[in-house]
């Protein structure tokens, strides 16, 4: 794990994953992104990705790390079926309205027909004892897989 010197606020609770102080069952990790479960999913899967570098809104991402940045939703977002089972993918940003964390971060939710996710208003879930490390297994497993293989890598457009 290798944070950013300097680029952490001390009270964000992203922040506090990303620097291993507070647990969260995480999928990805490499030096430009970290990607964890939600910990209220709408269904289990659903992936929070998070820039290393503290910033509240996609605005206040350095123009430069736009691309780096998305690549790797793009690679969580393309490994998502084969590590969930599911059709598609919801990809979503909230930029100050609706954003619980104060801390850029880019949801990746698992979507099947007829999963009743309608409109903005979603209803949440919860993982049972043990499921969110079950499941944060096999993503990292998948995730890993794809990364390795340039398939939605980070590397490849």
């Amino acid at each position: 794990m290798t944070s950013v010197p300097g680029a952490s606020s001390a009270s964000c609770v992203f922040c506090g994953i990303i620097d291993g102080e507070l647990v969260a069952e995480r999928v990805w990790e490499d030096e430009v992104a970290v990607g964890f479960l939600d910990r209220r999913p709408l269904f289990h899967g659903h992936t929070l990705v998070v820039p290393r570098r503290h910033v509240v809104t996609l605005a206040d991402l350095d123009p430069d790390d736009v691309g780096p940045f998305f690549r790797r939703v793009r690679t969580i977002a393309a490994a998502m079926p084969e590590a969930t089972g599911c059709v598609g993918t919801f990809v979503a940003n909230n930029n100050i309205v609706s954003q619980s964390v104060a801390h850029l971060h880019v949801h990746v939710v698992p979507r099947v027909k007829g999963d009743g996710l309608r409109g903005f208003f979603w209803p949440r879930t919860s993982y049972g004892e043990g499921e969110s490390e079950a499941v944060g297994r096999r993503l990292r497993e998948v995730f890993g897989r794809h990364a390795a293989t340039g398939r939605g890598s980070p590397e490849t457009d």
